[in-house]
């Protein structure tokens, strides 16, 4: 059997054509269930010190944005700031980290006092939002 040029050229365009969706389906695949099956963790916080009147939701709700995690904060009537976190494990334990560490930049913070983190089947909040 002779094939011409053209025709065993197209087959074999139609070969990595096949190849490569299947490749593409399998990746997108083994994507899709490890995104489902990604552990999102939550819990709420409170952080004492000079927190109010520097900036702190602000630069919270940056430092959330970056981080990927979701959520809220609030000024409370006590002088400190309260939200809630949801995110996996990494970036909200990072995100616990700026809160009792950093925040913002000319804030003092004395204390940040977090409840234990509990796993969650799903998000609660789209987003990251400042409560007013």
């Amino acid at each position: 059997m002779v094939f011409s040029y053209k025709s065993d050229l197209v087959l074999k365009v139609n070969i990595v054509i096949i190849i490569v969706l299947f490749v593409t389906s399998q990746v997108s695949g083994n994507q899709n269930s490890s995104i489902a099956m990604t552990q999102i963790f939550a819990c709420s916080f409170e952080v004492f010190g000079q927190v109010q009147g520097v900036f702190f939701r602000k630069y919270t709700e940056k430092q959330a944005n970056e981080l990927g995690v979701r959520g809220w904060c609030m000024n409370t009537p006590n002088g400190t700031v309260r939200g809630e976190l949801e995110a996996p494990l990494a970036p909200l334990n990072e995100m616990k980290d700026w809160l009792q560490n950093k925040g913002s930049p000319h804030s003092k913070i004395n204390n940040a006092v977090f409840s234990p983190t509990k796993e969650i089947e799903n998000y609660s909040f789209n987003k990251f939002t400042i409560i007013r």
